[in-house]
This record gives C-alpha cells, sequence and structure tokens, in this order.
C-alpha cells in the first residue's frame, strides 16, 4: 500500500511569523497535536503541542512567540508513492509519530500518522513501530535541543 492511500490530505499549516496562541488555536479547533509550518510553497519545519510546551512555555515564553522561535526546523518527510510499511519502519528509527507527505515535486499534499498506519497495516505493525517511537532519547527528543 502507497501512503497517498493512508494519508491525511486536508492538512492544515502554519506561517512561522504566526503566534504559537494562532498555532495551538488551530489544534485546539482541529483536534490535532502538530502542524507543518509552510512559507510560500516550502515547507520550513513543523510544530507540535510539545514544542510549544517544552520549548516555550517552560522557557518562560509567551503565547505570542514567533511558531519560528519553538518549531522543529529539521523537516522529515515521505513521499506520497512511498510503501506505507517502509514510512512505518522509518517513523520507527527516526521516533516520530507523524511525516509530512509531499509529492516528487515535494509539494505537501499530506500528512501521514501512526494512527494511519495503524488503520491500515494493522496491529503487528503498530506495535513494532511504537515500540522504536516510544524509545527514549533519540535526535528528536526534547532533550537532544
Amino acid at each position: 500500500m502507497r501512503v497517498r492511500e493512508a494519508m491525511t490530505s486536508d492538512v492544515l499549516l502554519v506561517d512561522p511569523g504566526q503566534t504559537i496562541r494562532e498555532a495551538a488555536r488551530l489544534m485546539a479547533e482541529h483536534d490535532i497535536g502538530a502542524l507543518p509550518v509552510g512559507q510560500g510553497d516550502r515547507l520550513v519545519g513543523m510544530i507540535t503541542d510539545r514544542d510549544m510546551a517544552v520549548r516555550a512555555l517552560a522557557q518562560g515564553q509567551g503565547p505570542d512567540t514567533k511558531v519560528s522561535e519553538v518549531m522543529s526546523r529539521e523537516v522529515l518527510y515521505c513521499f506520497d508513492d512511498d510503501d506505507l510499511n517502509s514510512v512505518a519502519n522509518n517513523m520507527s528509527d527516526i521516533r516520530v509519530r507523524r511525516l509530512p507527505v509531499v509529492d516528487r515535486d515535494k509539494r505537501l499534499v499530506g500528512i501521514v500518522s501512526i494512527g494511519d498506519v495503524a488503520a491500515r497495516e494493522g496491529a503487528r505493525q503498530v506495535g513494532k513501530a511504537i515500540a522504536g517511537i516510544s524509545a527514549p532519547g533519540g535526535p528528536h527528543s526534547q532533550t537532544a535541543h
């Protein structure tokens, strides 16, 4: 199965100049925990509810802090024509629960989450991916910055 068959294609973007209050409002309105950050037609980062809590609020920054100050700048992504099982294995290896999905022109076309994998690939694949994602530490841990 290809990623495009499992991903969510209706993806909200936040601009790096918007505030974390605006990003949090979007997350609350749409019941999501992460937003791709886009500038023009380029994906420049990701921001999660955890980024806002740990990198902003816990550091004494307020709700008017710009998204660009707390977002993850390393843009990890997959392609819409990648194999979903391979992407799930990669998510485990790099310890992320969701990835932006781009087409071969590197335009954002969706987002794939571990929940999407669960709905399509079954318990065994998801269990394996969650075990890797949940391992402590790693390059995407909040303490790695």
